[in-house]
């Protein structure tokens, strides 16, 4: 990607109005009313010479409101804005006062346009490592999130340690609305997966555990494992349980698993809050955190894992596709048999996000939305070839050879495929 400063839209607009020599930046000197402005920075000109300016505020009670000068007293410095505030404008407030051809709301448009110009040349960067391969699974959904992908990954290694392959049933500690099964039909590592049926008379904050030898994860960071409910959940509603003492009586780690989809399968990844205290794991949990009512849950494949250690492998481009009409990420047979059981990193981007208030920060480059919107406001200003004196269309064609300059540096976009 081109160099980005990050600029807030509001940063953006001051710069564009600095290009078109249509903005002061200023704030109040005294406390006005809901219906004045007062600042005595402004002591140029006589009565009236601010009509018709448009006031946007950027800070204060008022912050983001946009008003119109009707009048100007120039021995008090007091501006008349209409229509009235919602609060009294007080010292301090700041404000960016806008020339009545280039309304700030305007302005925000054009920053958006600027951008949506981009969308299919840049793209905002993002590596997603929400799905994993179980061997026979060959259509996964890309996260929605993410609009082309240029490579996808495997990991061929990690440093791990299987705390529980969940081919055993949690026998320390019970509770009598759990019936817990082995399920050799419905799991993903292995030859089974640990089913538990909860009863509806099963309570927010019962649990189940069991005994596994004593393991050392304090050199680990991730716990990764899978995960399936009949009812959908959401982040926190069941919990995985990790403690050095016996039935998890004071849990060195309580870990929020992710929302799940009912009836799907979904690999989840939970960062370990003190890996530093986990030198002696002897018990691992499911917590029931909150009333699901009656319900099933799937578990298999519970480990530790250094996620830093991972070694990745790119996939080669021949081994998947895209089903952009379905969002579906498609391994080819050799594709499927490379993976394997393998985390799946895809490595691609999302489209630029559109601006909606003063606090977003730009995804793209600064100079290019800069450039691109002045060249947008000035045309939007500049009349017919016998109503253009300060040269507009001139002035456009400047700033719009500008952004395209801008444009054509950003980074080639080479073997991407769209999503959709």
């Amino acid at each position: 990607m081109p160099v980005i400063q990050g600029r807030t839209r509001e940063q953006l607009r001051q710069d564009i109005g600095h290009a078109l020599g249509a903005i002061t930046v200023s704030s109040a000197s005294s406390n006005g009313t809901t219906g004045t402005l007062i600042d005595s920075s402004l002591a140029i000109g006589g009565d009236d010479t601010f009509n018709g300016k448009w006031i946007r505020f950027t800070s204060g009670d008022d912050d983001g409101a946009i008003r119109r000068v009707t009048d100007y007293v120039a021995s008090t410095y007091t501006m008349t804005l209409l229509p009235a505030l919602s609060a009294s404008s007080t010292s301090g407030d700041t404000y960016e006062m806008w020339d009545e051809e280039f309304p700030p709301a305007r302005i925000d448009n054009f920053i958006n346009q600027s951008i949506t110009d981009a969308t299919g040349h840049a793209y905002d960067p993002i590596e997603n490592i929400s799905l994993h391969g179980d061997t026979y699974q060959t259509r996964f959904d890309i996260p929605s999130n993410i609009d082309m992908i240029s490579k996808i990954e495997y990991r061929k290694d990690v440093s791990m340690k299987r705390l529980h392959a969940c081919g055993t049933t949690f026998d320390e500690t019970t509770d009598s609305d759990i019936t817990q099964s082995l399920d050799t039909k419905d799991n993903k590592q292995g030859t089974q997966a640990l089913k538990l049926v909860m009863a509806a008379g099963l309570s927010a904050g019962d649990f189940v555990t069991d005994s596994i030898t004593s393991t050392d994860i304090s050199g680990y960071d991730t716990i990764e494992m899978w995960v399936k409910s009949t009812v959908a959940t959401s982040a926190g509603n069941l919990k995985l349980l990790l403690d050095d003492s016996a039935a998890c009586a004071s849990p060195l780690e309580t870990l929020s698993i992710p929302a799940l989809t009912a009836n799907t399968w979904t690999f989840v990844r939970m960062s370990l809050s003190a890996p530093h205290n986990a030198t002696a794991i002897i018990s691992i949990g499911l917590e029931y955190d909150s009333d699901l009512g009656a319900c099933t849950i799937w578990l298999d494949d519970i480990v530790a894992v250094a996620t830093d250690t991972a070694e990745w492998e790119i996939l080669d481009r021949r081994n998947w596709k895209i089903d952009k009409e379905a969002r579906d990420l498609v391994l080819l047979r050799e594709g499927q048999k490379k993976l394997g059981y393998s985390l799946i990193k895809i490595v691609g981007g999302d489209k630029p996000a559109l601006m909606t208030s003063d606090s977003d920060v730009t995804e793209i480059n600064d100079h290019y939305v800069v450039s691109m919107a002045t060249a947008l406001a000035l045309i939007s200003s500049s009349g017919g070839p016998a109503t253009d004196p300060d040269a507009k269309r001139q002035l456009s064609a400047y700033w719009a050879a500008a952004a395209e300059r801008e444009r054509n540096a950003f980074p080639m976009l080479v073997n991407v495929r769209t999503v959709s």
